[in-house]
């Protein structure tokens, strides 16, 4: 093609897509979101919670969507209390843990079963496969619609062991310590430690552990650095219990009351939201053990915990636990149906069965 033509072609296929994304925003309605997200001193927020609501939403919509959006710790809600708000319709949107939402519904745990999964790349094949079931309990349980999940750094058991001249620390030497914990699968795999589990707020924990209240507890890596526990711990024992799952919903009488141009716009850019967190999480996840131990750490002075790397011994009995307290208990509670669609899904991708 003669270099004129191609340059005509390039700028008619341009100005075509433009029009295309004009009328695609001309389809958007206006609305302004009113939105709870999770922890505002974390990254979560900070980087990726509030820029989906306050700029890329904006910014793709041409101006249409907007959003007051507000963590957690600014309205001074609990994690659990956001679901039952956002069922009542007294917020459009949230972001929040399926291990704060399972009272209503135990099929929500199993994507957050402690101990269960111990890599990223694992963990994500188990969000996709578990996915259908998060979307259906979230619209029965919550009237909510789910537009992505994300996780947080890997969560991990942080102790005030007084010395840091120990080195050589095992799961077994937990037994008798009070665990914070902040779900019920993680209170099970603390009783199968043969510890004690204490449910102590977020932002209670570093005074907690400072007053002997509790000996250990449970966060991700990042956010414990950020919330200073180093300031109170010792140290960190590098098993995951967890990974935090959350997710974004949509108040479902909202979403209704969208048309199908703006219902499509917030699914895309919510799905490049999720894939940015993930991406994310994974390299954060060692960035917050250096920083809460010796270093590189670019988010200030290291935190100087010794760092356990768990045993062969240790990963034989997380997996005991996990396999026969964690499964056990939560298929008891959640029952044979629910426990056979996690065996079809999650069970297949980790290699475990859950049954009573």
């Amino acid at each position: 093609m003669h270099k004129g033509r191609k340059l005509l072609a390039g700028a008619v296929a341009a100005g075509l897509m433009a029009m295309g994304s004009m009328a695609a925003k001309a389809d958007v309605q206006e609305y302004k979101f009113d939105v709870v997200g999770t922890w505002g001193f974390l990254e979560n927020y900070k980087q990726f919670e509030s820029k989906f609501w306050n700029e890329t939403l904006p910014k793709a919509s041409g101006g249409k969507l907007s959003a007051n959006a507000k963590p957690y710790t600014e309205l001074g809600l609990k994690g659990y209390e956001v679901m039952s708000g956002l069922k009542k319709g007294a917020y459009d949107a949230v972001h929040a843990l399926t291990s704060y939402s399972a009272k209503a519904s135990p099929a929500l745990e199993g994507i957050d079963l402690a101990g269960v999964i111990q890599d990223f790349d694992t963990y994500r094949k188990a969000v996709d496969a578990y996915r259908p079931i998060i979307e259906r309990e979230i619209a029965e349980k919550y009237n909510g619609k789910l537009i992505n999940i994300y996780t947080f750094p890997s969560q991990q058991l942080w102790c005030n062991l007084k010395d840091k001249s120990v080195t050589k620390v095992s799961l077994k030497d937990l037994a008798g310590k009070k665990i914070r914990t902040y779900s019920r699968t993680l209170g099970d795999f603390i009783e199968g430690l043969d510890a004690s589990a204490v449910t102590i707020a977020f932002a209670e924990v570093v005074p907690a552990l400072q007053k002997g209240v509790a000996d250990c507890g449970i966060t991700g890596t990042m956010p414990a650095y950020n919330a200073k526990w180093w300031q109170v711990v010792t140290h960190n024992i590098r098993v995951r219990v967890g990974y935090a799952a959350t997710f974004t919903a949509i108040n479902l009488d909202t979403w209704n009351g969208l048309n199908k141009e703006t219902q499509d716009l917030i699914m895309s850019e919510a799905k490049k939201l999720e894939e940015e967190i993930w991406a994310f999480e994974s390299s954060l996840d060692q960035k917050g053990m250096d920083c809460n131990a010796a270093g590189p750490c670019d988010k200030g002075d290291p935190g100087g915990m010794v760092p356990i790397t768990p045993s062969a011994d240790d990963q034989k009995m997380l997996a005991d636990i996990a396999q026969n307290v964690v499964l056990k208990r939560w298929a008891k509670r959640c029952g044979k149906a629910c426990a056979d669609e996690w065996n079809a899904t999650i069970g297949k991708v980790v290699g475990m069965t859950a049954s009573e």
